[in-house]
């Protein structure tokens, strides 16, 4: 009953709803007695033949308005508890969805997308499953269960009462038993199917390169292994659950062996009448389903204290980025001054940045080059304070970059990733994603700086076009300039661009970073690319080797230094040159 218990806070907030619902349970519980009594009584009037149309006629009203009482009762009593139960659902899902939105990337990087999914919905489900049949399997039981043996044993006979209940603490100790069995394999089954809506999240998401490659078959048999597994744990759920009916029923069985063998002595003995054993029979039946609902208890119980365990142990996970107190509120402007001498992501033991030091005055373009690996995105997600834990420090402004508000920092930053994300959703919305309410002329104005414009134009739709899920209906160059659109939007002090005009060309990149420099003059970029191209322009340019600069200066300083970025320039020249059939 521990998950009832950690429920308590949902149940204060809905404390009028539920003791409504109950009180309607026990109502119907009390209802519930009338029937066999009113049977018992009917039988002894036949068999004294004393039974006058008069008295059947006033018992039948007297059953009609039980079971007309009965029905509203029930009504009311689903609404409250049930709908109850459906909120708890929506209360936790939103928990847990602004828990995610609050996460850092390192939460991400440790969990997969399919776990995270199956939290919010199996084991959601589970916990609401607890909140509503949990509760009205607690109550019935009890009330229902408790109200039939007080009127068997002070209304009828007593002594027989206590016979009949004579198999039910064995049925008690095996319930409690199933119960643990139940809890500790359905955690294993909830692990399981999360493993499984991985499998399938991943798999839908890499259908393209599955099928590229040729893998099909391959992923067929992981996801069927898979599958067969998540089967196979449910199976052994689902023999521990069977047992549940059995085990009840077999124990009532011995109860109405009882019953009727002692009560038929005390009919011969003249201490019960028929009548009395009839209803005595019929009250033993309405304990069958309070014994069952204990059964069904225990079972709820444990599946929603399984999945209440995985839930609280995912938001008992603190970010590891917070505001600090008394941020300030403000966009941070002015110029920015990167100092860290050691930053290392978590988990690694090499350092991702060592010694890079820089200061990027207000409105100044700088470039960031280097080999994959040697640093360029780690600066930027530094600067978008993604992560902490660096030696050194970042200042924006005239403060460092974590005195900031979380919300007002990224506010003032425009980032366009590697990794560019389209939503299902139309082009013109994925572009006015930071500022839904902006007008067309604004989306399309940022378009045209991206250079994306005229390719809108020439879809069926327009901007009205829907790109589809992830932008799996657009060229990697179109969804480089929608994401630059994106950033354009906020009318960012501060726009990073991470190696993001790599599948446009030449000619186009060119004009976007004209675009750029002629409106976003006295605002701040840091563009990092392996085309130097795009970084001529640049007011300063460093090169990163193994996360340390190893050579700075402007375009023109960095080719009369004869170093790396000469290397670089000139193999790219060459590049050109090939392709341009080798005529200068």
């Amino acid at each position: 009953m521990k998950v009832l218990l950690q429920l308590g806070w949902f149940f204060k907030q809905r404390k009028k709803q539920y003791l409504f619902g109950i009180a309607m349970l026990v109502f119907v519980s009390v209802l519930q007695l009338l029937p066999p009594k009113i049977i018992g009584i009917i039988v002894d009037d036949i068999t004294k033949g004393s039974l006058t149309a008069e008295g059947l006629t006033k018992w039948l009203i007297i059953l009609a308005v039980a079971g007309i009482l009965m029905y509203i009762a029930r009504y009311y009593w689903r609404v409250m508890i049930f709908g109850s139960a459906v909120l708890l659902s929506r209360t936790m899902r939103e928990k847990l969805f602004n828990h995610f939105t609050r996460m850092s990337p390192s939460f991400y990087q440790k969990r997969r997308v399919g776990d995270l999914m199956a939290h919010a919905t199996n084991d959601i489900n589970a916990v609401q499953q607890t909140a509503g049949m949990g509760i009205l399997t607690l109550v019935d039981s009890i009330s229902t269960g408790g109200f039939v043996i007080l009127t068997m044993a002070i209304t009828i006979n007593w002594k027989l009462t206590l016979i009949a209940l004579i198999p039910l603490p064995f049925m008690i100790f095996l319930t409690s038993y199933y119960g643990k069995l139940l809890r500790k394999r359905f955690r294993f089954a909830q692990e399981a199917f999360s493993n499984l809506n991985d499998k399938t999240q991943e798999s839908i998401s890499g259908i393209k390169v599955i099928k590229t490659f040729g893998q099909k078959n391959e992923d067929i048999e992981d996801f069927t292994s898979l599958s067969t597994d998540v089967v196979g744990k449910n199976m052994r759920v689902a023999k521990v659950d069977a047992l549940f009916d059995p085990t009840i029923t077999g124990i009532f069985a011995i109860s109405y062996i009882l019953s009727f063998y002692f009560g038929t002595k005390f009919i011969i003995a003249g201490d019960m009448s028929i009548g009395d054993m009839v209803a005595f029979s019929t009250y033993l039946g309405l304990l069958v389903w309070p014994m069952l609902a204990f059964g069904f208890l225990f079972n709820i119980v444990e599946r929603g204290n399984a999945s209440y365990s995985r839930i609280t142990e995912l938001l008992s996970v603190a970010p590891e980025i917070k505001d600090v107190t008394g941020a300030i509120d403000r966009r941070p402007e002015g110029d920015l001054h990167f100092d860290i001498d050691e930053f290392k992501f978590p988990g690694d033991e090499r350092a991702a940045l060592h010694n890079v030091h820089f200061t990027l005055k207000r409105g100044e373009t700088m470039g960031v080059v280097g080999k994959t690996g040697s640093g360029k995105t780690a600066i930027l997600k530094l600067l978008l304070r993604e992560f902490e834990g660096y030696k050194g420090s970042i200042v924006y402004g005239d403060k460092p970059i974590n005195q900031y508000k979380q919300q007002r920092l990224r506010e003032s930053i425009g980032y366009v990733p590697q990794d560019h994300f389209l939503f299902s959703t139309t082009l013109a919305e994925n572009i006015a994603f930071t500022n839904p309410r902006i007008g067309t002329e604004k989306i399309h104005e940022a378009a045209r700086l991206a250079h994306i414009h005229e390719d809108i134009l020439g879809f069926t739709e327009g901007y009205g076009t829907i790109v589809g899920e992830r932008g799996v209906s657009l060229s990697g160059g179109q969804k480089q300039r929608i994401s630059i659109a994106r950033a354009l939007i906020m009318e960012p002090e501060l726009l990073l661009l991470d190696d993001s005009l790599s599948a446009v060309d030449a000619k186009t990149e060119e004009a976007i970073l004209q675009s750029l420099k002629q409106t976003r003059t006295g605002e701040t970029t840091i563009i990092t690319s392996h085309r130097l191209s795009a970084l001529q322009h640049a007011h300063k340019i460093i090169i990163l080797h193994e996360g340390t600069i190893v050579e700075t200066g402007t375009h023109e300083e960095l080719l009369e230094m004869n170093g790396r970025y000469k290397e670089m320039y000139d193999l790219q020249q060459l590049e050109v040159l090939v392709e341009q059939g080798g005529e200068e």
